[in-house]
């Protein structure tokens, strides 16, 4: 039986990878976050001590490191904890990992690049973060190849899955509302969590190892987003599109989001020759239609 060590497990992407693997009686999870909980083991990975006693005891086949600090304006204001939660967290589990002999597979972002592309990015564009969300991502990258070898990097983009998300805020909305103000002039590939743990999924059991993109195909808008979401659930509510400045007249934020971060996946073609789904299928799987 082969062992998995999941971090941050009560992330949507911690919650699909349980999913995904609930029915396997050939994979054991343990399931970690910060706090304890039923079948939760605790596990700071900003303390390396903490780290190294639990993957010593669980000796397991691969670490998923589902953990994160991905509220982007949260990092600006807290920069201390964004480091200890997305750099020095992943470095320590490449610690652990390189010491126990594991593999790791660790989640970035879209984040790193720029974001004013005008083509998807692919795994060898230069990374360039504009803000400390992306800045501490891109640090953690380096500590996992700094630190092992036997690693996973997938950077993903605009994911949703079991919690709160973009996804669900617009639902929310619509319940009350005759039109909702959507930024139109964002571009990205929103990506289905399932989707992100079929990928993991794919490339864990290999040895083929590296940095990968892993997003749905295809790309749109935060409004053209919306637009699907509610044509699929038959929702009557208009989608009123607006600009980035128009929106941060409205709602200021800390970080600045990119305009154009679509992720090719490259890598995954090239040397899996592996296909994800279309985001539209993948939004219309995930809203149950």
């Amino acid at each position: 039986m082969k062992r998995l060590l999941v971090t941050g497990c009560n992330g949507q992407l911690g919650r699909a990878v349980n999913e995904m693997y609930k029915n396997r009686s050939d994979i054991e999870l343990v399931n970690t976050d910060v706090f304890e909980g039923e079948g939760i083991r605790s596990m700071d990975i900003s303390d390396i001590d903490n780290v190294l006693k639990v993957v010593n005891e669980v000796k397991p086949y691969a670490i998923i490191n589902c953990a994160a600090h991905t509220n982007v304006d949260g990092c600006e204001k807290d920069v201390d904890n964004a480091y200890k939660i997305n750099a020095i967290g992943p470095r320590n589990l490449s610690i652990a990992s390189k010491a126990e002999g594991a593999k790791l597979v660790h989640i970035s972002t879209d984040y790193i690049f720029e974001g004013n592309g005008t083509r998807p990015y692919i795994e060898f564009d230069l990374p360039n973060p504009q803000g400390v969300y992306g800045k501490t991502k891109l640090e953690g990258e380096k500590f996992v190849k700094q630190f092992t070898d036997k690693f996973f990097i997938i950077r993903t983009a605009w994911l949703y899955g079991d919690g709160k998300n973009f996804v669900r805020t617009m639902l929310r909305l619509s319940e009350t509302n005759d039109e909702v103000r959507v930024v139109d002039d964002q571009i990205g590939s929103p990506t289905s969590a399932a989707v992100l743990a079929d990928i993991i999924d794919k490339l864990v059991w290999t040895d083929n190892y590296g940095t990968f993109h892993g997003t749905c195909e295809g790309q749109c808008s935060w409004a053209e987003f919306t637009e699907e979401i509610f044509r699929i659930k038959g929702i009557d509510t208009k989608v009123k599109k607006i600009t980035s400045e128009e929106y941060e007249a409205m709602y200021p934020a800390a970080a600045k989001r990119p305009s154009y971060s679509v992720l090719d996946n490259y890598m995954l073609r090239l040397t899996a020759g592996y296909v994800a789904k279309d985001w539209k299928e993948a939004i219309k799987e995930y809203l149950g239609e």
